[in-house]
């Protein structure tokens, strides 16, 4: 074994990685799992299960917690301290792609050209800043087709939200000094652009130009509205993360507030999954490294407490920014005050999620004591389809445990032929049982990895029911508990009734806590099954045959819409047709021809 730094792997005899762990002496480190007698029995335990280990040397220790913290969120090692989430976060993008840029909303992958702004916490301060950029600034929203197609100013222009750049209702150098401020504004120089307005103001009213001032005073007023919502002062901050983690009862919470330009951008709650015995320090480290695995961190990050290996951690993280990053743990002033308010956040939000977790622990067990089961169930799943007439056929999946709606578990199914009813909801819910657990015996046989159900609730009757019966019968699955849901009389909610094998339909008391949180359930299901059936349903509005053809891109399709008036058309074209169009060469034309002639 080396004495190099390095990253390690535990194995168990399936394969499956147990723990990831970094070291700056790989030979030390392993070397010390040969002693258990001095380790607890959580470390222990992890040592009985383990077979073989993988090694990976770095040159640096920085190198081996950047890889450490990136195979962790990765691989979600039973035994490591997991940060449990997988949501990204929006940013304002002020695109760069085109000569009249526009501010938009953006999330995923930053690959389009042009400046990005945030992160935001939520969708929701997203949408407050660019209603205050629309506003303040007057910029294009619109996406660069419509921008295209434009030839009257429309809405937003009437309502004083943009300046009408698609119908040269303002300057190219004027549309650019705009963009240039809305930049000053979104980087924290908020005060000098609204002092430079304010002057214009007062310029234009003294020149009786009073509709000008007016836009003026307004573009003034939005700017305020959000500087008005800061109820701390975090000018000072500029761009920093403030990350405080509170524990109480074997659990964590830590809440993440966002300072950019001296905005507060939001915060989000996490809650770590570890050990009860796990050291706030280590929590700490473990979340700042898997936090920032995919994230640029921001200059400062301002902590409750001090994470493990706190110089380490900062040259990691300064690494990936490519350009320092402070990490403290601010002691008093202004930046302790802000700390602090995220600790009472912290605190507010464990509690709740503990709270919510004892109700939920109590419905678990009345779902248990109506459906007959032998423990609280760890995991529900609940079915439902949707579809209009046999079209745009969709099932859907979604899971609930102790914890509440686990929607990173939810699935769709794309509901495929079957010898001609695909309107038959029997066998919609046939197909979609057949692929849900047939995937589940294959990727979790031995029922380890927590994919099977222990109570599968149907959005039907008695006819459902047996449908999936059927399925699990056929597959040789016997250990899992079937029940369907359905309205009673009138289809009213609070009368329905239950169906399960061996068994009469019954109902539970109108006002039963577990009735409505079955209820709920049902609806989560229904509202994922429209929602999927919906979205299908408009991408198949804007598909054409001709999006069909290989080789056919946008360019191509309008050229061809142009020329022949509509996709009919098209497909009944003679070759030679087909090779008059602009932009279609013998080669294309005959690739189409023979796609619609074949």
């Amino acid at each position: 074994m080396t004495s190099q730094p390095g990253v390690y792997r535990m194995l168990s005899a399936k394969g499956d990685v147990l723990y990831v762990g970094k070291a700056k002496n790989l030979k030390k480190r392993v070397s010390s799992y040969t002693k258990p007698d001095r380790l607890t029995l959580r470390i222990q335990r992890m040592i009985s299960e383990t077979v073989s280990m993988e090694v990976v040397t770095t040159h640096t220790e920085v190198e081996a917690l950047l890889l450490e913290s990136n195979l962790i969120k990765r691989l979600a090692p039973r035994y490591n301290i997991l940060l449990r989430d997988d949501k990204t976060f929006p940013y304002i993008l002020v695109t760069g792609d085109h000569p009249w840029p526009q501010v938009i909303k953006h999330r995923g992958a930053r690959n389009r050209k042009g400046e990005y702004f945030g992160p935001f916490a939520s969708a929701g301060s997203v949408n407050q800043v660019l209603a205050t950029l629309q506003r303040a600034f007057l910029l294009r929203t619109c996406s660069d087709s419509v921008f295209s197609n434009r030839t009257r100013p429309c809405l937003l222009f009437q309502i004083k939200r943009c300046s009408a750049p698609c119908v040269d209702r303002i300057s190219a150098s004027d549309y650019q000094a705009l963009v240039e401020e809305a930049r000053a504004f979104l980087t924290g120089h908020s005060q000098a652009i609204q002092k430079a307005l304010s002057e214009r103001m007062d310029v234009a009213s003294a020149q009786m130009e009073y509709e000008q001032a007016t836009i003026y005073r307004d573009r003034i007023r939005a700017m305020a509205h959000v500087q008005l919502h800061q109820d701390i002062n975090p000018l000072e901050l500029g761009d920093a993360d403030v990350v405080a983690l509170y524990q109480a009862g074997g659990y964590s919470c830590v809440q993440v507030f966002f300072f950019r330009a001296g905005f507060n951008c939001g915060n989000r709650s996490y809650f770590p999954s570890h050990a009860q015995e796990a050291e706030t320090a280590d929590i700490m480290a473990a979340f700042l490294g898997q936090f920032y695995a995919d994230k640029e961190p921001p200059p400062q990050i301002l902590l409750s407490c001090d994470p493990s290996e706190p110089e380490i951690l900062a040259l990691a993280l300064s690494e990936k920014a490519g350009r320092k990053v402070t990490v403290l743990v601010p002691k008093r002033g202004d930046r302790r005050r802000v700390v602090e308010r995220a600790e009472e956040n912290a605190r507010d939000a464990l509690g709740r999620r503990m709270a919510e977790g004892s109700a939920q622990a109590k419905l678990l067990a009345g779902v248990a004591e109506a459906f007959g089961l032998d423990n609280p169930p760890a995991r529900i799943e609940v079915y439902d389809n949707s579809h209009i007439q046999g079209t745009h056929a969709v099932g859907a999946m979604i899971v609930a445990g102790p914890e509440g709606l686990m929607k990173s578990a939810y699935r769709k199914f794309t509901i495929r032929t079957l010898d001609g009813q695909t309107g038959d909801d029997f066998a919609m819910m046939r197909e979609v049982l057949t692929r849900r657990f047939g995937r589940a015996m294959t990727e979790d046989p031995d029922r380890e990895k927590g994919l099977w159900p222990d109570l599968a609730l149907i959005d039907g009757g008695q006819g459902q029911l047996t449908a999936a019966i059927e399925v699990l019968a056929e597959l040789g699955i016997d250990d899992v508990t079937l029940a369907g849901i359905a309205k009673g009389p009138d289809r009213d909610a609070g009368r329905e009734r239950f169906f399960m094998e061996g068994r009469e339909p019954f109902s539970l008391p109108l006002r039963d806590p577990v009735l409505y949180f079955l209820q709920r359930l049902r609806d989560e299901a229904h509202r994922f099954a429209i929602g999927a059936h919906r979205a299908k349903r408009s991408k198949a509005i804007g598909q054409s045959v001709l999006d069909e053809v290989p080789g056919i891109g946008a360019n191509r399709k309008r050229a061809l819409l142009h020329h022949f008036g509509s996709a009919r058309e098209v497909a009944n074209a003679g070759l030679t047709d087909l090779e008059a169009v602009p932009g279609i060469s013998k080669a294309i034309a005959k690739k189409i021809y023979d796609h619609f002639h074949s």
